[in-house]
């Protein structure tokens, strides 16, 4: 019987994407509203600005990831041209190459040799793009599911607090806004390291921590610079 396993590395290109815009979307635009909310602005104003966050919010998580991701993979793509390049003219000094790769990783030399020249025989560029490069085919970019995943995921995120400014009014928002929201960022966290397989606890209060901290500064710029409307 053969054994498989679940790894989660597999989940980090669409997991971190995920929760960056998850975490964003509640941050953000918590933050957003505890700001507006202490410049003692209508309640039409808290729910105007928490909207119009989580729309630029949202167009700006996707865009940047989608740059950042693409960067990587235009990255990753040059390289492999390089390597595709170098195979051609040097053969033989390639599969020496990634030899001494699985030398230096236990192999006996003359087992190192003859596990490159079949992984080159079987797929050359693929070999040196795991073994030399560093490229995995379970990690590489992926510059569009990063881009939906974070937009759509801050949406959500952002979706949250914004609901809970919409059901509660007057001096109650606050303290409202920010229980729940920093209660959604300790279930992402742990959710979060649920997934990757971390410790539950340390994700859940890691999160939390930065959020209290955006929450509380926006809250004292609003104070200071709002004006009563």
């Amino acid at each position: 019987m053969i054994h498989s396993e679940i790894h989660r590395s597999q989940r980090v290109g669409w997991l971190r994407a995920a929760v960056l815009g998850a975490n964003d979307g509640i941050v953000s635009t918590a933050s957003l509203i505890i700001g507006v909310a202490a410049a003692s602005t209508s309640h039409d104003g808290i729910l105007l600005a928490g909207a119009a966050g989580l729309v630029a919010g949202a167009m700006s998580m996707a865009a940047g990831e989608y740059v950042s991701v693409s960067s990587q993979l235009d990255t990753e793509n040059a390289d492999l041209a390089i390597e595709k390049k170098s195979l051609e003219q040097n053969f033989e000094s390639e599969k020496e190459e990634l030899a001494k790769i699985y030398e230096r990783r236990g192999l006996k030399p003359t087992l190192a040799e003859k596990v490159a020249e079949e992984l080159m025989a079987y797929d050359a560029i693929g070999a040196h793009a795991k073994d030399d490069i560093g490229i995995s085919q379970s990690v590489n970019a992926q510059p569009i599911q990063a881009a939906f995943s974070s937009a759509a995921a801050f949406t959500v995120g952002a979706a949250l607090p914004l609901a809970v400014a919409w059901l509660v009014h007057g001096e109650q928002l606050i303290p409202a806004v920010a229980a729940l929201s920093l209660l959604f960022l300790a279930a992402l966290g742990a959710t979060a390291a649920r997934v990757g397989g971390a410790s539950i606890t340390v994700g859940a209060i890691r999160v939390t921590f930065w959020g209290a901290l955006a929450m509380v500064l926006t809250a004292v710029v609003g104070r200071i610079f709002g004006v009563v409307a």
